[in-house]
């Protein structure tokens, strides 16, 4: 089955230009979306496999804000596609955590080798959340809600509280919250606890 690619990107010409290096490698381009508003709607009527996303975009959010929205709503891979590299735009971008990032301009192989080895990524990551989701309910009392297991997840990767916050777009009394009742699910008193009982 052919990977459903959107591409969003604000100058018609580039985009046209990556639907043919695209299409020409058998990728299916689902839509090309030139401001965020557009790209927001597709991500939600059009269901990318993968997102290629422009950083600078028409529109009240960037590419930085869409590639939030898309981690925290959709845990679909996207690539920035950008001829921004400078350490401000970088240390916006490091975050979101992107399965790529491709710097404007670029070659045809650029593009499909981004998305060849974000893909791959993606598979790996899946596999290893599909995992540690089994290890989790076998030791939970009570299932997690979606959101403690997205917090066992970063807790995981090594995340802080602020961390989490920052990732998730929720206040330090609200992790505490959902750490209070993952520790009481997994009958662990904390972090460190919690961790040794996972491995």
């Amino acid at each position: 089955m052919s990977i459903r690619v959107l591409i969003v990107e604000d100058e018609p010409i580039i985009a046209e230009d990556i639907e043919h290096i695209l299409v020409s490698h058998d990728y299916d381009v689902i839509g090309k979306a030139y401001s965020s508003t557009r790209a927001i709607d597709m991500l939600g009527t059009r269901y990318p496999d993968l997102v290629l996303l422009d950083i600078a975009l028409k529109g009240d959010k960037d590419g930085v804000d869409i590639a939030h929205i898309i981690r925290n709503n959709y845990q679909i891979p996207f690539i920035y596609l950008t001829s921004f590299s400078d350490k401000i735009t970088l240390e916006r971008v490091n975050p979101t955590m992107p399965y790529g990032y491709i710097v404007k301009p670029f070659k045809d192989k650029d593009i499909i080798t981004a998305i060849e080895i974000g893909m791959y990524r993606y598979s790996m990551d899946n596999n290893k959340k599909t995992l540690l989701k089994e290890k989790v309910d076998l030791l939970s009392a009570k299932p997690l809600t979606t959101m403690e297991f997205r917090i066992i997840e970063l807790i995981w990767q090594g995340k802080t509280n602020k961390s989490i916050c920052e990732e998730l777009f929720i206040s330090l009394n609200t992790v505490k919250t959902h750490l209070k009742n993952i520790f009481q699910k997994m009958d662990v008193n904390s972090r460190n606890e919690l961790m040794v009982k996972m491995r």
